[in-house]
């Protein structure tokens, strides 16, 4: 395969039905749906936790987060390591080693110690989870453009339960435009790609650039013209906003105190939503201005395009917001697009496929053998042949914790989710019956051989992975029999036999 160039586009905590390509009739992303119109669009696009770090240093390592380890955001790590191993491998190094120029524009959080710049990547070093609007580079771009600086009012935000005031959630911006942080890292981006096309013209040396939108992660700010683009009366609450946390882990009722829900009326909890949608439709909008220059340059013919994010965002849903130790579809479930010249367009897939596996699809079209991502597979043959290809019936995902540790397994199949949870009951859904997840029917009788039978085949995909959080389920649930000694002692050949 000759090398392609690859424009990466990433948002943080983005929702699937944001976008008009995955249904939102009121969706302002015009941008977006015609990338999906000329490309692939996959609705079972998971990511492998919901979680910006871990689910980051999953796509730079292939990897999924129980063997890279890196399993916290450093802003609440509680005791996890904060870096990637010395010699780990990452798809940048080995672009870098096969003569492509990468880069990556905006955000990083893949680490403390380590920037961007550490594995092979160029473009300002711009850390942490939000908007770094006191970064000099940003101060510098809005002087040398005679712009204002950053202000807000209209905050928006519920009470904590000590009686504090809760997180902020959104605020309206007093900027243009063209002052935004989004139209910032956009114009970066646009900067690097022209040097970067001079590049491929005169020395024939491949790209990649990735743009990585801090939004439309929480607290949603934006200036006049897309906090208000939508009407909260028209805008519909998602049906879990009913939620009772009936027969749930008591985790989820905790989140939602954080999280101010109930201090707040559900007219603003509309106007919550109008404003993300708001903010996926600005950063649509400069998503087009990296398009448009990248059809200028005249590199459209030979670079292929992927859109994702690291995890989605629940914006209300079952009284939530933000991300947390809720495997709901909501934060797991996340938009996905691949648009590679000389392949059709309009194509929708439905096969399981994970953030993950875009590590070997980036290798892939650099003509690097994707091996060392160990965890991901290349999605190049879906776009291309896909009757003759053979796909997981079912993804695993899982989490580790945010404000505090709390390890969780999920596997997902066609109709069914069921979620491990060590420390608590465990979820099972009918997602043909019960879409938005409302009913755990783990407990329910007439579900046993359901359950079983997703127990057993989540315990054997951990276990040929490596992953230990099998042992726990060798001894709390009905796994099978077993090949080997669960203690791990070599002291009693009987142990554990049924």
């Amino acid at each position: 395969m000759n090398q392609r160039n690859v424009l990466f586009l990433m948002t943080d905590q983005h929702r699937t039905d944001t976008l008009g390509a995955y249904g939102n009739p009121m969706a302002a992303t015009p941008n977006l749906d015609e990338l999906a119109a000329t490309g692939t669009r996959f609705d079972r696009w998971y990511t492998p936790t919901a979680i910006c770090t871990p689910a980051r240093a999953s796509l730079l390592t292939g990897q999924a987060p129980f063997r890279h380890k890196l399993l916290a955001n450093y802003e609440r790590n509680v005791g996890y390591i904060e870096d990637l191993p010395e010699g780990q491998f990452t798809f940048s190094e080995a672009l870098r080693g096969r003569g492509y120029n990468c880069g990556l524009i905006g955000k990083w959080h893949v680490g403390t110690r380590k920037s961007a710049g550490d594995f092979g990547f160029d473009g300002p070093d711009l850390p942490g989870w939000h908007n770094p609007v006191d970064h000099p580079d940003y101060l510098a771009y809005l002087a040398d453009n005679d712009l204002p600086p950053y202000e807000i009012s209209d905050r928006i935000r519920g009470t904590l339960p000590n009686g504090g005031p809760g997180n902020l959630l959104a605020a309206r911006l007093h900027q243009p435009v063209e002052a935004t942080f989004e139209h910032y890292l956009a114009t970066r981006a646009i900067e690097l790609m022209e040097r970067y096309a001079a590049d491929v013209r005169e020395h024939d040396k491949p790209f990649f650039l990735e743009l990585s939108f801090f939004g439309p992660h929480l607290p949603y700010i934006v200036p006049d013209e897309y906090f208000d683009m939508f009407d909260p009366e028209e805008v519909p609450l998602p049906r879990s906003v009913a939620e009772t946390f009936h027969g749930k882990p008591p985790v989820q009722q905790n989140y939602s105190a954080h999280w101010t829900f109930d201090t707040m009326p559900l007219e603003t909890t509309r106007k919550l939503i109008a404003v993300y949608w708001g903010y996926v439709a600005l950063i649509d909008h400069e998503i087009g201005r990296v398009l448009d220059a990248m059809r200028r340059l005249g590199l459209a013919d030979d670079t292929a395009v992927l859109f994702t994010c690291d995890h989605g965002e629940f914006t209300g849903s079952h009284r939530l917001h933000d991300k947390g130790p809720a495997m709901y579809e909501d934060i797991y479930r996340t938009p996905g697009i691949v648009r590679v010249p000389g392949e059709p367009g309009g194509v929708v897939r439905s096969e399981f496929v994970s953030l993950l596996d875009c590590t070997a699809t980036i290798l892939e079209l650099a003509g690097i053998d994707p091996e060392p991502a160990v965890d991901s597979r290349s999605l190049l043959p879906l776009l291309s042949d896909p009757d003759d290809v053979e796909w997981a019936e079912e993804i695993v995902c899982e989490f580790h914790g945010h404000h505090f540790p709390y390890p969780q397994r999920m596997l997902r199949t066609d109709r069914y989710k069921l979620v491990v949870n060590p420390d608590s009951v465990n979820e099972l859904y009918d997602l043909d019956t019960d879409p938005d997840e409302l009913i755990n029917r783990y407990p329910h009788p007439e579900m046993a051989e359901v359950r079983g039978r997703l127990m057993r085949r989540l315990y054997e995909i951990l276990r040929e992975r490596g992953d230990n959080f099998y042992h726990w389920m060798t001894s709390m649930y009905e796994v099978g029999e077993v090949a080997y000694d669960p203690t791990l002692s070599g002291l009693d050949e009987q142990s554990y036999q049924r």
